[in-house]
This record gives C-alpha cells, sequence and structure tokens, in this order.
C-alpha cells in the first residue's frame, strides 16, 4: 500500500460517513428511520438489494469457486438475478401494497406473536453471526493487503482489532444516524465504488496477460462448462429456489420493496435487480477468472495451498496490475460490499426492535420521538455485537462455520410458510411449526451424520428446498378455510406522498450521487502523475466519471427547479 492508497481508503471512510450524517436531515420519525418515509427512487432500492447480496466473502468464497472451477461460478451467480426477476413478477406489488413499518408486523399480523418472536430471535442470531464474520472477513482481507510488500505483516490481533473496530465505527454510525435513507444512498455510490475497481481491473489484466488470443490458449479442460460434478442443473434449480425464498421474504429485501411509492415502483427496482444479476457476474468474476490463467493450480498441490491460492485469487489479481492510488479504491469496493450487507441488516434488526418488540412495552404510548430514540440505541447495540462477534471470530474456529451451514438449510422451511402466507389466506401459523419442525432436524442430521447416507434425505437440497416446498403446498391442499388471522392492512391506491417530500428524498440523494461520481473521477486523473505506466488508462476511466457526474448534477438542478415551480 502506497501513500496514495491510504489516502483514497480513508477519504471514501470518510466520505461515507459524511453521506449518512447529511441524510440524517431527511430522518424525522421511525417511517424516516427505516422504510425511508416510503420515497425511495425505485432504481436506488433495487441498487441498494442487488449489494445486499455482497459482501467480501463474495469475492473470497465465490471467487475462490470461480479459480478452482471456473465458469460455473458465473452461472450459480445468474441464479440470483432469475431469482430476482421471478421475485418482481410475483410477490415484489404484494409487499408493496401492506400498510406495515416492517415485514416483521406482517409476521406478527399473519400468524401472531409467538411466530413473531420465533422469527425476530432465530433470525437475528443467524444473520448476526454472518454479519460479524464478513466485518471480520473485509478487517482481515485489508490488513493482508496493507502488509508491507518486503514480507513485514500487519495481520496481527492489534492491527486487525482495530480494522475491525474502525470499519464497525463508520458502519453504525452513518446507519444510526441517516436511517434507511442512508443505507440506499450509501448502497448505491458502493454499487458505483465497486464496478468502477473492477471495470478498472479487467483491460488491465488483459493487456498484461497477452490479450484475447493468448489467453485462449491457456484455457484448462472444462474450465468453461456451465456445470460440474459438484454443482449440477440440481443443484442450479435449489438454489434459484433458495433465493426466491430469500429474496421475496427474507426482511433485507422485503424492506426495499416497503421503500417505495407503489407496487410498481417495487417491481421495476426488482427487475432492476435482477436484470444486473444477469449479467454483472462476468464482470467481477473475470479477475479470478483470468488469473488461474495465469497462475495455473499445481496438479499436485497440498488441499490448503489450493484452498489459500483459490481465496486470495481476486485480491492477488487486482494487486498485481492496480496503479497506485488504485489499490486503495479496490479495498474501498471490498468494504463497500460488506458494509452494505451489514448496514442492511443493522436497519432492518433495529426496526424490528423497536417498533415490534420495544413499542409493545413503551410507557410513553409510542412517542415518535421517543422511538426515533429508540431506534437508533438499537442499531447502536446492534453495531457493538456484530463487531463483538467479528473481534471473537478466530476464536470460534470451525463453530461459525457450523452455525451458518446449519441455517443455510433453514432458508426456505422459514421463508415458504410466509411468502406462501402473503399469496394464500388458507395457511395458518402451523405451517411455520410443521415446516421447520420437519425440515430442520432432517437437515441437521443429514448434513452431519452418515445416517441418511445414499438417501434422498442425505442431500441438503431435498430438506432444505424440496421438501418445505411439498410440505407447505400439502398445508395449502388440506387447509380448506382461510386462516382466522387479521386482515393484512394495504394501502389506498390513491397515496402519493406529498410534493415536499418527494423532492427532498429524490434530489438530495441524487445530489449526492452526483458529487460522489465527480469526486472519484477526478481522483483517478488527480493519480495521473503518479502512475507513469498506466496514465492513459486513468484519464479513459476518470473523464467519462466526471461526465457523468456532472450530467447527474445538472439533473438534479433541473428537478428542482420544477419542483419549485410545482409549489409556487
Amino acid at each position: 500500500m502506497t501513500p496514495l492508497d491510504w489516502i483514497v481508503l480513508v477519504g471514501y471512510l470518510a466520505g461515507t460517513l459524511a453521506v449518512g450524517l447529511l441524510l440524517g436531515k431527511l430522518v424525522k420519525s421511525t417511517r424516516d428511520l427505516f422504510s425511508a418515509g416510503r420515497n425511495s427512487p425505485w432504481w436506488m432500492s433495487g441498487l441498494s438489494a442487488f449489494m445486499t447480496m455482497f459482501s467480501a466473502n463474495t469475492f473470497v468464497v465465490w471467487g475462490g469457486i470461480a479459480y478452482t472451477h471456473g465458469l460455473v461460478a458465473v452461472v450459480i451467480n445468474l441464479c440470483y438475478g432469475i431469482a430476482a426477476i421471478l421475485v418482481g413478477f410475483t410477490v415484489a406489488g404484494r409487499w408493496s401494497r401492506l400498510d406495515i413499518r416492517s415485514p416483521a408486523e406482517y409476521i406478527e399480523r399473519r400468524y401472531g406473536r409467538k411466530a413473531l418472536h420465533f422469527y425476530t430471535w432465530f433470525m437475528m442470531a443467524y444473520r448476526l453471526v454472518g454479519t460479524g464474520g464478513a466485518l471480520y472477513a473485509i478487517a482481515l482481507i485489508s490488513i493482508t493487503v496493507m502488509s508491507e510488500e518486503n514480507g513485514a505483516s500487519l495481520a496481527t490481533p492489534l492491527f486487525l482489532n482495530t480494522a475491525i473496530i474502525t470499519f464497525a465505527v463508520v458502519i453504525v454510525a452513518y446507519t444510526m444516524v441517516g436511517g434507511l435513507w442512508a443505507v440506499l444512498v450509501t448502497d448505491t455510490l458502493q454499487f458505483i465504488i465497486l464496478n468502477l475497481a473492477v471495470l478498472f481491473v479487467i483491460p488491465l489484466l488483459l493487456l498484461d496477460m497477452g490479450g484475447l488470443g493468448e489467453i485462449s490458449t491457456r484455457i484448462p479442460e472444462g474450465f468453461l462448462s456451465l456445470t460440474s460434478s459438484r454443482y449440477t442443473w440440481f443443484f442450479l434449480a435449489g438454489w434459484v429456489a433458495i433465493h426466491y425464498f430469500m429474496i421475496g421474504a427474507e426482511w433485507a429485501f422485503v424492506q426495499r420493496f416497503l421503500c417505495v411509492r407503489s407496487p410498481s415502483e417495487a417491481r421495476k427496482g426488482t427487475f432492476l435487480f435482477g436484470g444486473l444479476y444477469l449479467f454483472s457476474p462476468f464482470l467481477w468474476l473475470l479477475p479470478p477468472l483470468l488469473w488461474r490463467l495465469k497462475v495455473p493450480l499445481p496438479p499436485d498441490a497440498d488441499p490448503v495451498i489450493a484452498l489459500q491460492m483459490a481465496e486470495t485469487a481476486y485480491i492477488l489479481s487486482c494487486k498485481s496490475v492496480l496503479p497506485a492510488g488504485m489499490l486503495g479504491l479496490m479495498l474501498a469496493g471490498l468494504f463497500s460490499a460488506t458494509a452494505s450487507m451489514i448496514s442492511s441488516q443493522l436497519n432492518v434488526f433495529s426496526n424490528v426492535l423497536t417498533n415490534d418488540i420495544y413499542r409493545a412495552f413503551d410507557r410513553r404510548g409510542g412517542d415518535e420521538r421517543h422511538m426515533l430514540k429508540a431506534g437508533r440505541l438499537f442499531t447502536v447495540l446492534l453495531g457493538v455485537l456484530i463487531a463483538v462477534i467479528a473481534l471473537l471470530t478466530p476464536a470460534f474456529g470451525g463453530a461459525a462455520k457450523v452455525i451458518i451451514g446449519v441455517t443455510e438449510v433453514m432458508v426456505v422451511p422459514l421463508l415458504a410458510p410466509s411468502l406462501a402466507g402473503l399469496i394464500f389466506r388458507r395457511l395458518d401459523a402451523r405451517a411455520i411449526w410443521i415446516t421447520v419442525c420437519v425440515c430442520f432436524p432432517l437437515s441437521v442430521i443429514g448434513r452431519f451424520t452418515h445416517l441418511f447416507e445414499g438417501l434422498w434425505l442425505a442431500q441438503s437440497t431435498f430438506t432444505g428446498v424440496v421438501l418445505p416446498i411439498i410440505i407447505t403446498g400439502v398445508l395449502l391442499i388440506i387447509n380448506r378455510k382461510s386462516s382466522p388471522s387479521a386482515p393484512l392492512p394495504l394501502l389506498p391506491v390513491s397515496s402519493v406522498p406529498h410534493p415536499d417530500g418527494i423532492q427532498s428524498a429524490h434530489i438530495l440523494p441524487i445530489q449526492i450521487i452526483g458529487w460522489s461520481l465527480l469526486t472519484s473521477g477526478f481522483t483517478l486523473i488527480v493519480l495521473v502523475p503518479f502512475n507513469v505506466l498506466h496514465q492513459m488508462a486513468l484519464l479513459v476511466g476518470g473523464i467519462p466519471v466526471v461526465t457523468i457526474g456532472v450530467l447527474i448534477l445538472r439533473m438534479a438542478s433541473t428537478a428542482k427547479s420544477k419542483f419549485a415551480i410545482l409549489r409556487s
């Protein structure tokens, strides 16, 4: 890491924090804090949902699979796009029609208070462990990349813990002050930074490796296959199903459907999310794919060495070609991916704790100013808990992997009744208890024992995906009558926010994005004198980004003038 890389990284962290503080002016109530006052532009909701799928583990895990197995890693990630588009056609609009503060409120109204507590505490437990692990991963990656080239390592407990705490403070601060607005806008900025870093790496790698003609001669046998012995078509079908339920019913994604103004905007945002995932994996998985061709995996490589080469493929491919200053931008992109996931979970669960748990015990009758303070306090407390989990991750050893592995098989058993209850009135709370009590034990036994060896029950795809869908379908057939639960509240079709609210909600985020693009473009141009070998690449990357930033700022200025005329 050069001083320029440090300046870029620190500048990015400071800018992210400043954006969150600036967006705090839009937060006047818990509805603003947790659902952006239902004023979010659809494209911002879609980009935020897209970024919520990312974390530092995305590049470590999927980059490793790309390096080891080839193009199949891209195909697996295309499944997210298919699942998101299916959600857009089926349930995104239904969620948006509900007049609720949070997805947890839907669970309580639809299935009762016991189901609410079960979903809240179970989902919070495994999600916080996952986010803590992601925070640890980005801190470890950052410290590893920051290590001196002469072999001196910064990856000591002191530096690692300092990085964890620093990253946690930035994420918690902007989420606490700016709420979902900060999450949405910073997710959009993180989308820009991440893709800017990736798009910069790809041509440099291609040039470094001699062009496409030279690369085509190095492709290993089977490297371009769409499936493998481990990742079969059956696995891919199950992966689409799992993520259909995840995107369609997991609370972080449902929040994106609830923050826009109408069902049509919820659908458009989800289609944007899905459309991006139908081509973007080709871009951000190309560096580890190319790295495999440049640094082949030795045929007799030790499994530990092979795993290390796979998991560091993305980082090393970027580090090998990036000019001074751009390595800091690449780290900012990795931090962006992790920050998006963590801030989303912070906002989701502080919303649940505030509106669905604490509000019932509040003696002040749910005073809005008091609830807003409580929401921010819960955000801080959850952030501290995530940081503690990250700090303790080395001590967990394999335990964290076991916990995450167990909860992975719970996605469909948990979310299938929730999603089906949105469409069919015939399901009651028994659907949750039966599905979970049958599928979870079978999944655990099949995953960690040899009791079902050779049977369908030994496959997590069957017990974690197919079986819960079958159980939910059988319960729908058996239950001929509608559930006695209270009717779900719907927003009036004519519900349109006040023009003043639309102006502040749309113009300020657009202005922030425009200025951020302008700053990013100028950063690339400023780096030109410090990089003799990559001056043209920096100019080619910087000038279009500056131009786009100027155009967005002009568009925001024009929109602001139109709103001023409308108000007068």
